[in-house]
Parts: structure tokens; C-alpha cells; sequence
């Protein structure tokens, strides 16, 4: 899969485009070319090697056995690189040694669909050619896509779509046959659309971070996710100095995802606040205004939440975060300037955090009327206490009320947000506003321990008491959430549990993310040195592109993961959240405003010696190198931040 938003390709490992499934290469939401399918002296060539070069950019290799080779080694190959823009190059070599006199053929189809509609199983059939210039070009109602060759081909066959020449090959020869697809949009002006960020060479919006250590995991794992969360940065056309990140690739490279965009902002905030910046920008925009109950929301899509609740509101989960990213990036190092441009927003946030509750103590989800949720409780709590200390940080009113709602909520979420039993009890995935008990185990737990970085390297206070938070820890560190390769979105022995349920037993990197961090800062790092190997364990077996989700099977020896059927895959939270979990074990607390940094890694040192470079505080180079006796070292920082152990 090769990512340049608004543009990517899809194929197998063999490299042929089939038109089968969601093969092809796309724009836009809609596929421009869904066969094209090489043959080589009347043969397809027998696949290789498919491999990713970039984000962007894949390489296939086959070979092609001819009449005149007499032994079993085959000299010719067939070389194709496929960029995700719509250029493929095809480059057939000779190894023979005399000259060979070739026919290359080149079947191209399409069916001009929309991706909803080929996910549906909808996309209808191929439609008919026609010969244009040095290619062939399809028509439907309000879109063309046309294919151009270089050089011309010999012969073009508009019925079956086939572009042919003939070559000739001298001894360890090559030719070059380059294919452009692209869209064209008659009779109308086209519509300005998201671009890719880093088209043009322009650079992303952090530095050039890398991991190295004993174990070489971290450093191909940090890699690939970079070079994916550059392959989904986009920007608005519209306000071109704010870039964001797209949710994901195939299902979700559209429209903005705020609840994703805002979490791979936080989790990436290690790298730089640029992305951070650019997304809250893009997302204040989107806030809804007043009068009425949902001024200071951000809007977001209802999102399934497994066999056990009704759908929650991903607007309510970006509105919560919202203020907690504008917080902890002013830590990382966001300019006092920018961040009082973003206040507002945040206060509108706030403001609807509190309307929303009224005279209660619970938010529910959606709102009015839902359920309450304990990952929603763990939200808003976060965003009042870092709230509050933004809005105090900068004179504005408000910060004593959202504490002392705060300290409400945790006292009442002690006692019924929790249910005991012989294992030690163990937090309720959510409350009804009739007062029932939705009861089943679930990573919304891990939400629990992510309480947000407040001054001074500390973390805020979180709902659970010390011994609540000693079980949870237990119970994410144990056989029915932790499956080997990360952790289940619902535990292995509940109701209802499917290994490739999204929100009902599959592992979701980001959630997996947020655990480790959380188990980390709360110093359970048994616990937390088990997911992290096992999430690391994954992202290997994917080679290093972790997807969206995968399927929660329990690990066995000689097992690899299974893949989710409907994962994204690059997801920003996915890659946002290998981010996460390797800088995790850094350990880096920053306090910019304060002048400061700490930085506390785990004792434990899960991976052994570990070394970072080119991660940023005050927006400048921050290199970090962690002991196998988990003992950190500031080899490089901002002149004037003071470091602590």
C-alpha cells in the first residue's frame, strides 16, 4: 500500500493489479485504475520480491523465462516501482547473452468507483476504453481518468484495454516503459482537496528522530512509523501553514477524523509541537458555536462500541482532548503566543464539559441521554485538572470550579464506578443514568491510568486510589487482556469477546500505547515491559507497519498475529502509537515554561541500552541515551532548560 494523500495504490506482494477486492491506484476517494496486469514474451512474470521502498513508493521484481534460455536460470526480469502519485515504471533487463526480441503487454482496466461502494462489494463493472494520445482514458458522469505511456506504445486496443511493444534487448540490456495515470474533471472547476504535506519535498513537521540500541527493533519500528505518519499528513488547502494528520489508509483518508487527528498529535509530541499546533488550528475552526447545548463541542461521528453499549460520540472524546493537548504541548514547548491563540477554543471546550454535567457528576456519552463511561470519565477528569492549570497559567477564569468538580468526580468514581469480586475487583466499563452497572473488562481501563503531564515532570492525580490502581495495572498485565501481542479491547473470558472485534477483543495499537505509558508513569513496569514486547513482537511480524488493529488470538509459540480484514493500515494512531510506546521509554517530562526537563525512564530497561536522537523540547534537538540499569543521560538540549533525574 503507497500513501501520498489524497492519493494511494493498493496490490499484492506480486505487484500485478488485478482489479480484484480494493486493488488499484486511487485519488480522491475514487479508484483512477483498477487492472494492470504486465506480460513479457506472452508470460506473467513469476513474482519475487514486493517490498515497500517509502510510504509512498513500492518495488516489485519478477522474472520471465524465454524460448531461447536452454537452463534453469531465467534472464530476463521485470522490475516495476510503483509510486503512490500514479506513475508506475516498468524496466525489462537481459541477462542473455545474445539479443532478444521481447513483446511487453500492458492490460489496463477500471471501474471508476468510489471506495464506500467497492468496500460495499458495490463497484459495478469495467468501463469501456478509449485510445487518447499516447494511452487510453475512461469516462463517467463528472470524472475521466486517462493513462499516458512513455515512450508511445506500438499498438493500442481500446476493447481490451491492452497497450503493446515490441523491444529489442542486446546482452545485459534494458529498456524503460513509464505509465501515468491521472484524473480529470470535465466541465467544471476542480475543488480544492487536502494535499499531501510532504509533497514537494517539503519537510514534516518534526525532525529527524531516530532510535538506536541492543535491541534493532526499536530503530526499523520507529523508522516505519515516521515514514507513515509523513505518508498521512495533510494539509487544508485553504490554511496551508496548518498540516494534520489523516485517520487512515484505505477507509478513512478523507474527511478529518478529530478524535484519531488529536491522539496522534499527543502521542507524536515528543517529536515537536508543530503537528500538535497545526491540528488544534484545524480543529478550532470546526468548533460549534452558539447559542444552544453544544457550543464549545467539537463534532465528531458516532463510533460502535461493541456488543455491550451503544455507540459513543467521537466529537466528545476530541472535545475532551482538546484542551489536554493544547496543555501538554505548551510543556513540549508551544509558544505563549500560540498557545493564547488556541485558549479560546479550549475555554469552549471547558465550558461544554460543564454544561454538559450540569448539576451532576458524570459526563455521559453521548450527550444528553448516554450511558456514562468510564474511559469519558477519564477524559473529562484530565481535561479539567490540565485545563485548569492552563487557564490559571494565563489568568483566565474557571480553574477552582474544574478542579473542585474534579475532586468530586474522583471521590464518587471510587465507589461506583468500581464492583469488587474474589480476583481483587475491578473498574466498570460504564454506568446507565438509571444507575445499573455495565460490568465487563475492557483496554477503556487503560484510560484510567493516563492522567496528563502537568508542571514540574508530574503527572496529575488520577480517579482510582492506590490500591485501585495496583488492580488495574494487574488486570492489563494479565492473561484476559494482555493476548501476547498487545492488549484486547475486551477481555478474553467476557461476554460476547470476538479476537477480531474492533471494540470487542482486537488489539488496537493506540490503546496498547496509552497502557504502557500509563503502567510506566505509575511505576508498574512488569506490567508494562510485557506489552510493549508483545506490541513490538507484532510490529515486527508486520514489518514494522503496525496496522489500525489486529486480531486478539492469544499468542502460542510459533504463532504470529493475525490481521484485521478492515484495519487501516498506515493508521495515524497506529503509527502515532509506536511513537509513543518507544519514547515511553525515555521517560522525558518536559516543562518549558518552567525551564526545565526530567527525564525518569523505566529501572527496569525492557529493551536494554537504548539511545534517541532528534527528539524535540522547546523545539529544539533533544537526544536522550537510557542504560541497560534503565539510568537516563541528556546528551543534547535547548541552551537554558535545567535537567533533572
Amino acid at each position: 500500500m503507497c500513501v501520498a494523500l489524497p492519493a494511494f495504490a493498493i496490490s499484492g506482494e506480486h505487484g500485478q493489479l488485478t482489479g480484484d477486492g480494493l486493488e488499484g491506484f486511487y485519488r480522491g476517494g475514487r479508484r483512477l485504475l483498477a487492472r494492470c496486469r504486465v506480460k513479457v514474451a506472452g508470460a506473467e512474470p513469476v513474482p519475487v520480491q514486493g517490498r515497500m521502498l517509502t510510504a509512498d513508493r513500492a518495488r516489485f521484481v519478477g522474472t520471465v523465462r524465454t524460448p531461447a534460455e536452454a537452463g534453469p536460470d531465467p534472464a530476463v526480469t521485470v522490475e516495476r516501482v510503483r509510486d503512490a502519485e500514479g506513475v508506475e515504471r516498468i524496466t525489462v533487463r537481459s541477462a542473455a547473452v545474445q539479443e532478444l526480441r521481447l513483446v511487453v503487454e500492458v492490460s489496463l482496466g477500471t471501474d471508476l468507483a468510489e471506495l464506500g461502494a467497492i468496500a460495499a462489494g458495490r463497484a459495478g463493472p469495467e468501463i469501456p476504453a478509449a485510445v487518447h494520445a499516447s494511452g487510453l482514458r475512461w469516462s463517467a458522469p463528472g470524472l475521466h481518468a486517462v493513462v499516458t505511456a512513455d515512450p508511445q506504445p506500438g499498438d493500442v486496443l481500446a476493447s481490451a484495454g491492452l497497450l503493446c511493444w515490441e523491444i529489442q534487448l542486446p546482452p545485459g540490456g534494458s529498456r524503460n516503459i513509464e505509465l501515468r495515470v491521472r484524473p480529470e474533471l470535465p466541465g467544471r472547476p476542480r475543488t480544492p482537496e487536502p494535499v499531501a504535506a510532504s509533497r514537494g519535498g517539503a519537510p514534516p513537521p518534526w525532525g529527524d528522530a531516530e532510535a538506536d540500541g541492543d535491541d534493532p527493533r526499536a530503530a526499523a519500528l520507529l523508522a516505519a512509523s515516521l515514514a507513515d505518519l509523513r505518508a498521512l499528513l495533510v494539509r487544508d488547502p485553504g490554511h496551508p501553514g496548518d498540516v494534520h494528520l489523516a485517520a487512515g489508509i484505505p477507509w478513512r483518508c478523507g474527511h478529518l477524523a478529530p478524535a484519531e487527528a488529536l491522539w496522534a498529535a499527543r502521542m507524536t509530541l515528543p517529536l515537536g509541537v508543530r503537528l500538535a499546533a497545526g491540528t488544534l488550528r484545524t480543529l478550532a475552526r470546526m468548533q460549534l458555536p452558539g447559542p444552544g447545548p453544544d457550543r464549545g463541542r467539537i463534532p465528531g461521528a458516532l463510533r460502535h462500541s461493541g456488543a455491550h453499549l451503544p455507540p459513543g460520540c467521537t466529537g466528545v472524546e476530541a472535545t475532551l482532548l482538546f484542551p489536554v493537548v493544547l496543555a501538554e504541548a505548551r510543556r513540549w514547548g508551544l509558544a505563549d503566543q500560540e498557545t493564547e491563540g488556541l485558549l479560546p477554543a479550549a475555554e469552549g471546550c471547558l465550558e461544554w464539559l460543564r454544561a454538559s454535567v450540569r448539576d451532576g457528576v458524570y459526563l455521559p456519552d453521548p450527550a444528553p441521554g448516554g450511558p456514562y463511561r468510564c474511559e469519558v470519565q477519564a477524559h473529562a477528569h484530565r481535561a479539567a485538572l490540565l485545563g485548569a492549570d492552563l487557564l490559571e497559567s494565563y489568568g483566565r477564569p474557571g480553574a477552582a470550579g474544574l478542579r473542585e468538580w474534579a475532586a468530586g468526580l474522583r471521590r464518587r468514581f471510587q465507589e461506583e464506578f468500581w464492583t469488587d469480586d474474589l480476583g481483587g475487583g475491578r473498574p466498570v466499563a460504564a454506568r446507565t443514568p438509571d444507575g445499573r452497572r455495565i460490568p465487563h473488562l475492557g483496554s477503556a481501563a487503560a484510560h484510567l491510568l493516563d492522567t496528563g503531564l502537568l508542571g514540574g515532570g508530574a503527572y496529575a492525580a488520577g480517579l482510582l486510589d492506590r490500591v485501585q490502581t495496583e488492580q488495574v495495572a494487574r488486570l492489563l498485565g494479565g492473561p484476559a487482556l494482555d493476548s501476547g501481542w498487545g492488549l484486547r479491547s475486551l477481555g478474553a473470558k467476557e461476554p460476547g469477546h470476538n479476537p477480531f472485534g474492533h471494540r470487542s477483543g482486537a488489539v488496537r495499537v493506540h490503546e496498547t500505547a496509552v497502557a504502557v505509558a500509563g503502567l510506566v508513569a505509575a511505576g508498574y513496569e512488569k506490567e508494562a515491559s510485557g506489552l510493549l514486547r508483545g506490541a513490538l513482537d507484532a510490529a515486527e511480524a508486520f514489518g514494522y507497519r503496525l496496522p489500525e488493529m489486529y486480531a486478539g488470538e492469544q499468542r502460542i509459540t510459533g504463532s504470529a498475529p493475525l490481521p484485521h480484514p478492515a484495519a487501516c493500515r498506515p493508521a495515524a494512531v497506529a503509527a502515532a502509537g509506536a511513537v509513543q510506546l518507544l519514547a515511553s521509554l525515555a521517560g522525558v517530562r518536559p516543562d518549558v515554561p518552567a525551564g526545565s526537563v526530567a527525564v525518569r525512564p523505566p529501572r527496569t530497561a525492557p529493551l536494554g541500552e537504548l539511545r534517541f536522537t532528534g527528539l524535540r523540547v522547546a523545539e529544539q534537538p533533544f537526544a536522550v541515551r537510557v542504560s541497560r540499569l534503565g539510568l537516563g543521560m541528556v546528551e543534547e538540549a535547548a541552551d537554558g532548560l535545567q535537567l533533572g533525574a
